[in-house]
């Protein structure tokens, strides 16, 4: 095939032919690059390009060298690999590192050659479609990236706009520490990571890079000479440290959360008004009432039941689920669209919340408030006598919630104990729901998805951000009814857009994979509990093992183990079920507010059943398995993210208490040592196994247990154990105990050894001598 002859080449041709090509001289040449680059001349021109434009031949080529080479000495431009440029400019492809956001949310980034002679390195405003196409690059913060640069006609603090032509490294972990300044001035480092808690950094003098005592900042660690100590050299400083709410900003900026919206986002949201009443449903005289915790700031869903009056259906009941419209306020391709899908979800830390839309509109227009008018999709589903869903309706409506309910509250009420503003609800709303839910549990039953029992524990702070106490909140009907009257509305939601043959995102979860299910067998089997092989695993197979261990020494550690075995649920734009709810099919809709996917269920049921404006947009099962995978992985980041802030917190909270001892339980167990979770505070500390005893321990990787190779003594995984808090690193979230009390008693590994050992009949060869700990499975204490 014939090369296609760019405008450049086309253009010296004719300039050769009809005789004006430029006079070879400094000044031509520089002009050349320059009005050949482009806007602000920052295109890549090469020796090859200004020889074609000149027309020079093979001693013009030499004449051309020697200027290019007498410019580049002055000064007056540079070169980048084979490419010439101005200096102080970027070329028209730059590579560059995405490093945050600017006050509109935009990503920055930064060249990655720059030289510093001509000042800080440009800043890059990169730009990203409103909607990527399937397989189009998504950049996002901590990426390299290949960019396609150009000037901004009105330059701010991002003299450069950029389009990514390719990401070339997926986020690089970077490594953050809080920079101590000590009483002798020098600079120190706490990583935050837990493992490299126990390395306290030094920052040479002048490798600070203007940070100061407290700042959050990424860093280099080096080595100071061959045989030196690590020392710490300042990156970047993230962000300080000094508010209440320090600790969620440290988990806020290492997985690079999304926590400030755009302008234009926030315009969006401000410009808001009420959604109105026309082409909707009236249900303002339905006495919903949503039912949440007690210190929620949202309330997305509201519930009613009654019992259905069609004589058809003896004893049955009509469940109403109602949903914010969120869909009104959040249309595809907004401004507040893109952040919602950018964030996937909010994230809810003990101190703050992160939320995915702005409060004008998570907190105000589409918060079913008490007494207040407020649009939104409603359900309305037909539960026979045992629980079985009949059938069900999708409606677009105004509602009015008859009241705003606390979880205590509301049972308070069903158990005899109404207040001033239950009371007038009790006989009309509360009974009837609780009668509801009476018929929607006996089908659950019936049912059998996975039951574990994990009680969860809440954080209560003090004004200065800092833990008051833990508690575990009480688990009570009210939460199964509303938990219950939420997964029927989402199945109804999944048949409904399947029967519509409109795609959508499922909530999907996998079964247990083999490898897992032979390890949690393995485990039950230490411990003297079957579980089936060789058969299809349900629920049911689960719940039978947790019933047996309910109430015994085990209960606790079988829950945890069970889930361990268990995969994570996530989100498809193909159906394969949920394992755990023992469903065919389920999406999720019940929380528009604070999931994209909801939303995008929310704009599917609009479009296939025809419901006014906000609809799903034409979107192929490409794009929204993108989608589906983008929050599938921002909920993973929001989870971590809330994990190790909750560490964190407890960390700092245990912080003055070492040398305390506390009373746990065995929850993990590796080849270095035992992971203990305490009992009052749910903390989870390390006890390496150097520390264990004088014994060589070996990992019993069946058993899930550390064995004393010479005494047999055992640590097993959920034994009851005593520990003594030896330190506390709260920045990084970690605790590291000692061992205090013994384990169990069991054999020695040379009489596990005799016992296993099977006689060897082939003449000339005797068992081997077994040599403890030299596979270096086990640790000695003292021994490292």
């Amino acid at each position: 095939m014939a090369k296609t002859a760019g405008p450049k080449a086309t253009r010296s041709r004719a300039a050769r032919k009809s005789g004006d090509a430029p006079a070879l001289s400094r000044e031509s040449v520089l002009d050349f690059i320059t009005r050949e680059g482009g806007p602000g001349g920052a295109a890549n021109i090469g020796k090859r390009d200004i020889a074609r434009a000149f027309g020079l031949d093979g001693a013009g080529r030499i004449a051309l060298k020697k200027i290019l080479k007498e410019l580049e000495r002055d000064g007056a431009i540079g070169r980048r690999r084979k490419t010439l440029h101005k200096p102080g400019e970027l070329p028209a492809v730059v590579l560059a590192d995405i490093t945050g956001r600017d006050e509109d949310g935009e990503l920055i980034a930064t060249p990655v050659e720059w030289d510093e002679e001509h000042g800080a390195p440009p800043r890059i405003r990169v730009k990203t479609p409103r909607r990527p196409r399937p397989g189009e690059p998504t950049p996002g913060v901590g990426q390299r990236a290949l960019l396609r640069v150009e000037p901004e006609s009105e330059p701010d603090e991002a003299p450069y706009a950029g389009r990514v032509i390719r990401i070339l490294e997926r986020a690089r972990a970077r490594l953050l520490g809080v920079y101590r300044r000590t009483a002798f001035g020098e600079g120190r480092i706490l990583p935050i990571d837990k493992k490299n808690a126990q390395r306290e950094l030094v920052v040479p003098e002048g490798a600070e890079r203007n940070a100061v005592d407290g700042d959050l900042v990424a860093y280099d660690a080096r080595r100071e000479g061959r045989f030196g100590p690590l020392a710490g050299i300042v990156t970047e400083v993230v962000g300080a440290l000094k508010s209440e709410k320090a600790v969620s900003l440290i988990a806020i900026r290492s997985h690079g959360l999304p926590d400030e919206f755009r302008r234009k986002t926030l315009q969006e949201a401000e410009a808001a008004r009420p959604a109105p009443l026309k082409d909707r449903e009236d249900w303002r005289n339905l006495p919903l009432v949503t039912i949440d915790p007690a210190d929620a700031k949202d309330h997305d869903d509201a519930v009613h039941a009654r019992p259905d009056d069609d004589p058809q259906n003896p004893g049955g009941h009509v469940v109403t689920v109602a949903i914010a419209d969120v869909a009104w306020y959040v249309r595809p391709g907004a401004s507040l669209d893109r952040d919602a899908l950018e964030r996937g979800n909010s994230v809810y830390f003990p101190d703050r919340v992160v939320p995915m839309l702005p409060e004008r509109i998570s907190n105000d227009l589409c918060s079913l408030r008490g007494g207040e008018d407020r649009p939104a999709l409603a359900v309305r589903m037909t539960l026979a006598a045992d629980g079985r869903k009949l059938r069900h309706s999708f409606h677009r409506v105004m509602m009015r919630s008859a009241a705003k309910l606390a979880y205590p509250q509301a049972q308070a009420a069903i158990d005899g104990r109404p207040d001033e503003t239950t009371a007038p609800l009790l006989e009309s709303v509360l009974k009837p729901l609780w009668a509801a839910y009476a018929c929607a549990a006996a089908a659950r039953e019936r049912r059998q998805p996975l039951d574990l029992d994990l009680p969860e524990r809440k954080l209560v702070l003090k004004a200065d951000g800092s833990v008051d106490r833990v508690v575990t909140p009480e688990r009570l009907a009210a939460h199964r009814l509303i938990e219950e009257f939420m997964i029927l509305a989402n199945v109804a939601a999944a048949e409904t857009l399947e029967a519509s043959r409109q795609a959508l995102i499922y909530r999907v979860h996998d079964e247990p994979s083999a490898e897992k299910l032979t390890a949690l067998a393995e485990f039950l089997a230490s411990i003297d509990i079957r579980l089936p092989k060789g058969q299809t695993m349900r629920p049911s197979n689960f719940n039978a093992v947790l019933a047996r261990v309910k109430g015994g020494e085990h209960e606790a550690i079988v829950n945890e183990v069970v889930l361990r075995s268990q995969a994570q649920a996530e989100y498809a734009a193909e159906n394969y079920g949920h394992f755990g709810l023992h469903l065919k099919r389920y999406a999720h809709f019940t929380s528009p507010i604070r999931r994209y996917a909801d939303l995008i269920v929310h704009r599917a049921l609009i479009r296939a059943l025809g419901l006014g404006e906000g609809g799903l947009p034409e979107t192929s099962l490409e794009e929204l398995a993108e989608i589906a995978a983008r929050i599938s992985a921002a909920e993973r980041r929001a989870m971590a993210a809330e994990r190790e802030t909750v560490d964190r917190l407890i960390a700092g909270f245990l912080a003055d208490r070492i040398g305390a001892q506390f009373p746990g339980r065995i929850a993990g167990v590796t080849r270095a040592g035992l992971f203990v979770k305490l009992r009052d505070t749910g903390a989870d500390g390390f006890v390496p196994a150097a520390t264990l005893g004088r014994d060589y321990y070996a990992y019993d990787e069946a058993a899930h247990a550390l064995i004393g190779s010479a005494t047999g003594e055992t640590f097993r995984l959920g034994d009851e154990v005593e520990v003594k808090l030896v330190e506390a690193a709260p920045v990084a979230g970690a605790l590291r105990f000692e061992m205090v009390s013994e384990g169990r008693a069991g054999p020695s590994r040379a009489a596990r050894m005799r016992r296993k050992q099977k006689p060897d009949k082939s003449p000339g060869k005797r068992a081997g001598k077994a040599r403890p700990g030299k596979s270096g499975a086990g640790r000695r204490r003292g021994g490292r």
